[in-house]
């Protein structure tokens, strides 16, 4: 029959044919090039212009970050919670309401940290460089002049005020902000509708007003607090192995890092 090359680009599952057309593909004996009948030269090229390759039953799905390489997400961290790496080896997690106080008890736990540490940091490098003349940390509570029973009503007044009023906000949202119920105050209570996330006084300069920075800020918190939690028990650690403050430690072991290690300390291995 009268035949016309068909020329086939790669990758050749870029086209498709209906088996409908019949029509034959041959190879001519002289080239490796695929012919077919020329009467059905338009209507093969009409399918496969309707009818492109798909790949079917093919799905990719890219993973987030996880907080170790190749770990599985569990089912209850989907992705939807801010720093959400994937990291609950325990299940702790598993029950909704107990992940919705998780995520509250760590949220606030990174905050004091971030708190701590800079309060431990500033004051020790300040007092290193002649600016302050303080304590180390771990010691500075001795000078303070109070008594114990003092702290306690701080405490009791203070933290629990602030303490019960977030609960109460955990457990209803934006109940703190009902007319009427803290001396015309309340609005500074309010809260912003999402749990942890106070708004209004405690955002001054209104950095959250636009939801995606606003989710960028929530990222950078959570890390940085998460590595303040870290750093915390590392000092708590320094200070039971060396009695000097994280400042000190510091300056102890760049001065000769190589037998100035926690290796080398005799009290945090003491089996070494």
């Amino acid at each position: 029959p009268n035949t016309q090359p068909l020329d086939l680009d790669p990758p050749f599952s870029s086209l498709s044919f209906n088996s409908s057309n019949k029509a034959t593909m041959f190879a001519t004996s002289s080239s490796t090039r695929l012919t077919k009948p020329s009467f059905v030269k338009t209507a093969v090229r009409s399918q496969t212009a309707r009818a492109p390759v798909r790949a079917a039953g093919l799905k990719v799905v890219a993973e987030g970050a996880s907080w170790m390489p190749g770990s599985t997400h569990p089912a209850h961290l989907d992705g939807t919670l801010v720093g959400d790496f994937g990291f609950d080896p325990l299940g702790l997690g598993k029950e909704p309401k107990a992940l919705q106080w998780y995520v509250q008890a760590e949220l606030v736990h990174a905050r004091f940290a971030m708190l701590g540490t800079a309060g431990i940091l500033i004051p020790e490098l300040l007092t290193k460089i002649g600016i302050l003349d303080v304590p180390v940390w771990f010691e500075a509570g001795a000078k303070v002049d109070f008594d114990f029973r003092t702290l306690v009503v701080i405490q009791a007044i203070a933290m629990g005020f602030a303490e019960t009023k977030r609960y109460m906000d955990f457990v209803n949202p934006q109940s703190q902000g009902t007319p009427g119920s803290f001396g015309g105050m309340e609005g500074m209570l309010k809260g912003s509708g999402e749990n942890g996330y106070p708004g209004a006084v405690f955002d001054p300069m209104g950095m959250a007003k636009d939801p995606t920075k606003a989710a960028e800020l929530k990222l950078k918190e959570i890390k940085n607090g998460r590595l303040a939690m870290m750093a915390m028990l590392g000092f708590y650690g320094q200070a039971a192995a060396t009695g000097k403050g994280p400042i000190d430690c510091w300056l102890t072991h760049i001065a000769d890092p190589f037998h100035t290690t926690v290796a080398s300390n005799p009290n945090a291995v003491p089996f070494l």
